[in-house]
């Protein structure tokens, strides 16, 4: 029992250890922000203070737009060839959080939205990732077939009524039919 118990105690400590830092990062950047307030308002004035913080706003939600747009492009491009797009959605990933970033006010968290926009950047932290996280692939694109890599019928569960097998009048057996026909 001795052994299980300090078996046990590593991981409970590397659980306490992990979830600390969420509680330290929602003290210390509410209060780098306000710092970096004090700080920048003090050199440049309270009106331009507020002015670069809307201005940091917009460029995000520019940013974003634009960005965000060509990842989902890129991983369209990437299941339509049958692959599994895993960078692109981490690079997507990396930019809502960027675009939240940026729409936060407050210069810090402005440098780090910023900073996630670069595709270097971004690139580093998917090779950070890459080998922490498994990316499981489904089933093949629906309009590619995987084996012959050929495009398929992009509705093949179409199915075309004539005007003999459609009919306006209810049928009294229907499980479906409307309540005030009982």
């Amino acid at each position: 029992m001795e052994r299980s118990e300090s078996a046990e105690t590593p991981n409970k400590a590397n659980r306490f250890v992990r979830f600390s830092i969420v509680p330290f990062l929602l003290l210390a950047i509410p209060l780098a922000e306000i710092a970096t307030f004090v700080v920048v308002g003090s050199q440049i004035g309270v009106f331009p203070t507020l002015g670069l913080v809307v201005v940091t706003a917009i460029a995000g939600s520019i940013l974003l737009r634009v960005q965000g747009f060509g990842v989902v492009r890129r991983i369209q491009e990437t299941m339509n060839d049958g692959g599994v797009p895993g960078r692109d959605l981490v690079h997507g990933m990396m930019i809502m959080v960027a675009g939240v970033l940026l729409l936060t006010p407050g210069f810090v968290t402005d440098t780090l939205g910023f900073l996630l926009f670069v595709p270097a950047i971004r690139d580093a932290g998917w090779s950070f990732l890459r080998n922490r996280i498994v990316i499981l692939g489904g089933a093949a694109s629906p309009r590619t077939d995987r084996a012959s890599g050929r495009r398929r019928d992009p509705d093949p569960q179409t199915i075309d009524l004539t005007a003999d097998d459609y009919s306006d009048t209810g049928n009294d057996r229907s499980p479906w039919r409307k309540p005030d026909q009982d």
